[in-house]
């Protein structure tokens, strides 16, 4: 009833000295968009000639060179991934004026060229609406035609295989994979090829200020998607990128192992080396979750009747749509310990069975899948 989570300070395009090849099952990461200039700084120091370039108002030749940085990255992630796992690779695009030029630059469409020459198969992807920019906000001449520019109000989440489907041989593997199952609800919504999350608050606090003052985070439920659907509980969870620790914070909630990268050693140290992983907090996401079942089985009998929800959970007694949802298995987090190493700071969490009557009341007002 333990798992384990590892973040290293590291520079990802050197991930397999921390990793052995082919032990990790899922990466879910998002990187530093190339041309957002924020990031400048950082492709910069991975490589001086970026920097020069930008100097030089040379956008076309920089925004390759921080691809072919990516590019390190992604080939360390072929390496790590067992045949049959997934990357899921949260990137928006950018615009940006350089001298007099304004322009678009496709980060995601270059990733997936790099993910498919490094031999991964680009799966259907998603697009991520984000609720954050003003319905009047836009760029260029005011009403006048011509001179405006289409604001950019989404991001992707690429998804990619490495070789074919995964086999479940094992009987443990096949337990495994049904006490991870989703809800039919939740499946329906989030094998969608279209989200709706809202952003998190991209300010940073004032004593990490020396790192950046952005944040960068994706919300908790995107990563915790994606796990759900591309992994098993057991499983071993990548973020290359790891930032403030998004990934690793769902991982641990949904019983995967995981493993963070981080080449920022204030935003590890503030991140991952005390306790900011509050398992009260997390441990909602899990009453969260099946108020949701709770409320989507009381719609829908109430639509359709009863009879029309066929099967009963084997042990939290609670009616579910389809056979394979009969076992799903939910854990609480107990406790959650920290050892600190040199480079490396190692987490355990200890969970319990969750039990039925821990959900909050019912909310007949909020009806969400996600």
């Amino acid at each position: 009833m333990k798992t384990h989570h590892h973040a290293y300070c590291c520079d990802a395009r050197k991930t397999t000295d921390f990793i052995k090849t082919k032990c990790v099952d899922l990466v879910v990461t998002s990187p530093p968009y190339p041309m957002i200039q924020m990031w400048d700084e950082q492709f910069s120091t991975m490589n001086p000639e970026i920097g020069k370039k930008l100097t030089a108002e040379d956008a076309t030749a920089a925004f390759n060179l921080m691809h072919l940085e990516l590019f390190k990255v992604w080939k360390e992630v072929y390496s790590v991934l067992k045949p049959g796992g997934f990357a899921c690779i949260n990137i928006g695009d950018a615009t940006r004026k350089v001298g007099d030029d304004f322009q678009l630059f496709s980060n995601h469409a270059r990733i997936i060229e790099q993910m498919v020459q490094l031999g991964f198969h680009a799966l259907p992807l998603i697009l991520w609406r984000k609720a954050t920019n003003s319905p009047t906000k836009f760029m260029g001449s005011g009403v006048l035609p011509s001179g405006a520019y289409v604001t950019l109000e989404h991001e992707y989440i690429l998804i990619f295989r490495k070789g074919g489907k995964r086999t479940v041989t094992t009987i443990e593997e096949r337990e495994k994979r049904q006490q991870s199952a989703m809800f039919w609800e939740e499946r329906n919504c989030w094998y969608s090829d279209m989200w709706s999350l809202p952003g998190v608050r991209q300010t940073v606090s004032s004593h990490q200020e020396k790192t950046r003052k952005r944040n960068a985070s994706f919300p908790l439920e995107l990563p915790y998607r994606l796990i759900n659907m591309y992994s098993s509980q057991g499983d071993t969870v990548l973020d290359p990128f790891a930032g403030f620790g998004t990934t690793m914070r769902s991982a641990m909630l949904l019983k995967r192992n995981s493993i963070s990268l981080e080449w920022d050693k204030e935003i590890l140290e503030k991140s991952f080396s005390s306790t900011p992983f509050e398992k009260e907090e997390l441990n909602q996401r899990i009453n969260k979750r099946v108020n949701n079942h709770l409320l989507y089985v009381e719609d829908y009998q109430e639509a359709k009747g009863s009879g029309f929800m066929k099967y009963q959970h084997t042990e939290y007694d609670f009616p579910v749509k389809s056979k394979q949802e009969q076992k799903i298995k939910f854990h609480s987090l107990k406790s959650i310990d920290y050892k600190k190493e040199e480079n490396c700071t190692l987490i355990s969490a200890q969970y319990s069975q969750w039990k039925k009557g821990e959900e909050e009341p019912l909310n007949p007002f909020v009806l969400t899948f996600g």
